[in-house]
């Protein structure tokens, strides 16, 4: 299998790339990890006439924590997963690397290009909007900002424009009495998830639920916020019962799942409110933790 043909370009600064994506509009495609785009191209399901290859542009790759952990779209994801300030930024970033794909996958994937990708299977989709995280989008027009929950719109299809390209990630710093929870169901470890659930929450000075996000992936054409799972949470005690109850809402009322080769809707919903009461159960135990230190 062989791709259609293209032109390649390798630009060394932000600015370069963008003037490029400008400068060919729809036919360019940006390159970052590769892992998703090459494989389509090979399979001539993705065929760009140009690649502006985001490889050689270092500003693109760090991780810093100071308002907010901020991830650059280049970071690969291994080195995410091996951050000890990420750790202590966005402990359920750490916790969900672990099921992206295989470490040689991680090794080159990166954060903005797993984002940009917008899989519905994907983990770190859900995991953004879980967060509330910002996405910075950059063209030759300047910068702007976007919610996680804004950002994806459908099926591999994103708020990016044409010639922009995302260049950072934005991830609040974690409440005091907050804990998140992440956990997929999948044939085989590494294989795309049939079912994956995330969740962050956080409890007031009584003990009671103050906040919670609750996100399904693989149910729909996008990372699935489950809200009106949350509602039923709020202001509660998160007992075993109103856990349950959470669980039941996210997956009869929240998602509609599809039917294909993988998975029955209705087993998508049963794994859905399986694993929105496992991360729910964890995540609050983690709160009840960090509230008791």
């Amino acid at each position: 299998m062989k791709p259609a043909p293209f032109e390649y370009f390798q630009p060394h600064s932000v600015d370069e790339a963008v003037a490029l994506l400008a400068e060919h509009g729809g036919d360019a495609k940006p390159l970052a990890g590769g892992q998703s785009l090459i494989p389509a191209m090979n399979f001539r399901l993705a065929t760009p006439s140009v690649l502006v290859d985001l490889n050689g542009i270092p500003e693109l790759a760090y991780i810093k924590n100071d308002d907010a952990l901020r991830l650059g779209g280049m970071t690969r994801q291994r080195t995410v997963e091996r951050s000890a300030v990420v750790a202590r930024g966005a402990p359920l970033v750490t916790e969900t690397m672990p099921f992206i794909a295989h470490a040689a996958i991680r090794n080159r994937g990166t954060v903005g290009g797993s984002l940009a990708h917008a899989d519905p299977a994907a983990e770190l989709p859900a995991v953004m909007l879980t967060l509330n995280a910002r996405l910075v989008l950059r063209s030759r027009n300047g910068s702007r900002t976007v919610s996680a929950g804004d950002f994806f719109v459908g099926l591999f299809a994103t708020a990016l424009e044409p010639g922009e390209i995302l260049t950072e990630v934005e991830i609040p710093r974690p409440a005091a009495r907050s804990g998140h929870a992440f956990e997929e169901m999948s044939r085989r470890h590494g294989d795309f998830a049939l079912v994956g659930a995330a969740a962050a929450v956080v409890l007031d000075g009584a003990g009671k639920c103050a906040g919670a996000r609750i996100v399904l992936l693989s149910v729909g054409d996008r990372p699935m916020l489950a809200e009106q799972a949350s509602a039923v949470l709020m202001g509660q005690s998160p007992t075993d019962e109103a856990i349950r109850a959470a669980a039941v809402t996210a997956a009869e009322k929240d998602i509609d799942p599809s039917t294909d080769i993988h998975a029955s809707a209705r087993y998508r919903r049963q794994l859905a409110s399986v694993l929105t009461r496992r991360v729910l159960t964890r995540a609050f135990a983690k709160a009840i933790d960090r509230a008791g230190h």
